[in-house]
C-alpha cells in the first residue's frame, strides 16, 4: 500500500501562486508515475497533470497548460506541482494519485491511479 499526503493548499488572490506538495509512504520502494487531479463544487473530478517515474514526460490539462508545471524528488518520495497565475476557476479540492507499482508511464486516466490523497483545498479569490 501507498499512503499520500498533500499538503500547500489555501487562499490566495487571482494572479498568485501556489505549490502543492505530495508525500508518499508505505511501499514506495518501486516505480511508479504521479498525477494531479482536482474536483471542483459541483463538478467531476478532473486531471490536472502528470509525471513518469523518470520525470521525463510531463503532461497538463489545456486549462492549465502554461501556467502550472510538476516536478517530483524520488529521494523524497515527494511530486510537487507549481501553480501560477491562478485564477478564480481553479478554485478546488486538488487530489494526488499514485499509479500501481510497476506503472511508470505518465497517464491522464482517472481510472489508472490505484492510489489517491485526501486532497487539499485551493481556493482562489477574484
Amino acid at each position: 500500500q501507498v499512503q499520500l499526503v498533500e499538503s500547500g493548499g489555501g487562499l490566495v488572490q487571482a494572479g498568485g501562486s501556489l505549490r502543492l506538495s505530495c508525500a508518499a509512504s508505505g511501499r514506495t520502494s518501486n516505480n511508479y508515475a504521479m498525477g494531479w487531479f482536482r474536483q471542483a463544487p459541483g463538478k467531476e473530478r478532473e486531471f490536472v497533470s502528470t509525471i513518469s517515474w523518470t520525470g521525463g514526460s510531463t503532461y497538463f490539462a489545456d486549462s492549465v497548460k502554461g501556467r502550472f508545471t510538476i516536478s517530483r524528488d524520488n529521494a523524497k518520495n515527494t511530486v510537487y506541482l507549481q501553480m501560477n497565475s491562478l485564477k478564480p476557476e481553479d478554485t478546488a479540492v486538488y487530489y494526488c494519485a499514485a499509479r500501481r507499482s510497476g506503472a511508470v508511464s505518465a497517464s491522464y486516466e482517472e481510472g489508472k491511479y490505484d492510489y489517491w490523497g485526501q486532497g487539499t483545498q485551493v481556493t482562489v479569490s477574484s
